[in-house]
């Protein structure tokens, strides 16, 4: 039982570890032209958002502006960061000893 409750230990703190690994990853995205910028980091945490005061006037716009950004930063440069550094950080298989 002091074996499982200490593996379950070993993965929360591996866990948390990741976490913070992967919050030093950030991409930005843009949308309207670049009047409209996000930065998300690895943990796919919104950072910062920049807005260009002419995308105040529509709201509409600037709602579309805003979910078109978080895609572009959150697309295919992302995933290939986010790959890059889980496999740095020995992707799944580092899991795999933990039991051991």
């Amino acid at each position: 039982m002091f074996s499982k409750l200490k593996h379950i230990k070993q993965l929360k703190k591996q866990g948390k570890e990741m976490q913070n690994e992967l919050s030093t990853i950030v991409n930005e995205g843009s949308a309207a032209w670049g009047k409209v910028k996000v930065i998300v980091n690895g943990n796919r945490e919104l950072v910062s958002v920049t807005i260009d005061p002419s995308m105040l006037t529509d709201a509409r716009k600037l709602e579309e502006a805003v979910k078109d950004a978080f895609k572009d930063a959150t697309g295919f440069k992302y995933q290939m960061k986010l790959s890059k550094k889980m496999q740095e950080m020995g992707g799944l298989d580092m899991l795999k000893n933990l039991g051991s």
